[in-house]
C-alpha cells in the first residue's frame, strides 16, 4: 500500500505518529512529574525533613554541651593535664619529631607525619553519643508522658516463634498465631 501524501506533499502517517509520540512523551512526563509532587509533598515526607533538621540541630547542641560543658570540669577532675580531645599516643614519630620528648599538640604531631592514635579525640565522641541517646531517650519518654502517641515501644517474645513483637499485640506479625493461647487449646 503506498503511502498517504497529504496537501502538502508529506506523508501523513509519519506526522500522526510523530504527534502520537510527542503526546504519550507528554503524558508519562507529567505523569513523573505529578508523581513526584505528591511524594515529596506528603506529610510523612515534610515530617521526616523536619524531623531530621530538628535532630541535626539537637545534636549539634549535646556535642556543644559534651565539649565545652561536660569535659573540661572531667579533666581537671581527672589527672589528664589537658583536654580530653588532645589526649593522644604516638606510634611512630614523624621525621622533624622535637627534641626533649615529643610533641606538646595532637595537630603538632599530625603535622610533622607522626602515626598517632588519638584515643581523647575517640572518648569525646563516645561520650557524645552516650549523651545524645540519652538525651533523645529522655524527650522520647517525655514525650510519651505528656501525650497518649507512644514514641517508646515496649516489646516481648512471640511464645510461638520467638520474635520481637509490640506488647499490646493480640497477634504476631511474623507468625500470625493468637498470643491469647488460642493454639494451645484442643477442641473435640
Amino acid at each position: 500500500m503506498p503511502p498517504r501524501l497529504g496537501p502538502d506533499g508529506y506523508d501523513d502517517d509519519d506526522e500522526e505518529s510523530e504527534h502520537d509520540l510527542l503526546d504519550e512523551a507528554r503524558r508519562h512526563s507529567s505523569r513523573i512529574l505529578h508523581g513526584f509532587i505528591d511524594f515529596a509533598f506528603q506529610g510523612n515526607v515534610l515530617e521526616i525533613a523536619f524531623g531530621l533538621i530538628v535532630a541535626s540541630m539537637f545534636t549539634a547542641l549535646v556535642t556543644s554541651l559534651v565539649s565545652d560543658i561536660l569535659l573540661p570540669p572531667i579533666s581537671v577532675l581527672l589527672p589528664l593535664n589537658k583536654n580530653l580531645e588532645e589526649k593522644f599516643a604516638v606510634l611512630s614519630a614523624g621525621p622533624n619529631r622535637p627534641a626533649g620528648g615529643g610533641y606538646n599538640t595532637l595537630k603538632q604531631a599530625q603535622d610533622d607525619g607522626a602515626v598517632v592514635m588519638a584515643y581523647g579525640f575517640f572518648l569525646n565522641r563516645l561520650v557524645n553519643f552516650m549523651g545524645v541517646g540519652v538525651s533523645l531517650y529522655g524527650l522520647a519518654a517525655l514525650y510519651q508522658y505528656l501525650s497518649e502517641d507512644p514514641i517508646i515501644k515496649h516489646t516481648v517474645k512471640c511464645r510461638y516463634c520467638r520474635r520481637r513483637i509490640n506488647e499490646k499485640s493480640t497477634r504476631c506479625v511474623n507468625c500470625t498465631s493468637w498470643q491469647d493461647g488460642r493454639e494451645d487449646r484442643h477442641f473435640p
